[in-house]
């Protein structure tokens, strides 16, 4: 089993733009600031710490270094009641939008979904059907 779990994207970067990575700080800082996912965590499976074999902790460092995201932010800054997310349309005609800076927003399947809508808007799914049927008998 596998649980992927994340704060909002509003960690301040004033907390982790002098730390090192890898240093005891670094590692302590991890530690401390995800403890709120955790004591979440144990809300639904108490023995959670416990029961987990693999754990990898990522910080606004992580973001900047892995997906190179301006202070280790991701996602849109949307002020909330004012804004909406984007979508898969742009101002460009025929440039279509995905990622987690497009609605259903941030982790691994709103980014995935957010491909699937912007593959949507160019072709219905009876479309993709009809298409990948086409394709197999081209293969065969």
């Amino acid at each position: 089993h596998l649980i992927h779990a994340y704060t909002a994207a509003n960690e301040p970067w004033d907390l982790w733009k002098d730390v090192k990575r890898g240093s005891e700080r670094y590692r302590e800082l991890k530690e401390e600031r995800s403890e709120c996912l955790w004591k979440a965590l144990e809300q639904v499976i108490p023995d959670v710490r416990e029961r987990a074999e693999l754990t990898l902790v990522g910080s606004p460092l992580t973001h900047q270094r892995f997906v190179r995201r301006h202070r280790g932010s991701y996602g849109p800054g949307i002020a909330a009641g004012k804004q909406q997310w984007p979508t898969a349309t742009s101002a460009i005609d025929g440039l279509l939008l995905c990622g987690d800076s497009c609605f259903p927003g941030i982790g691994v399947p709103a980014v995935a979904a957010s491909g699937f809508i912007a593959a949507n808007t160019i072709a219905n799914v009876q479309q993709h059907l009809s298409l990948l049927k086409e394709l197999e008998t081209i293969n065969n």
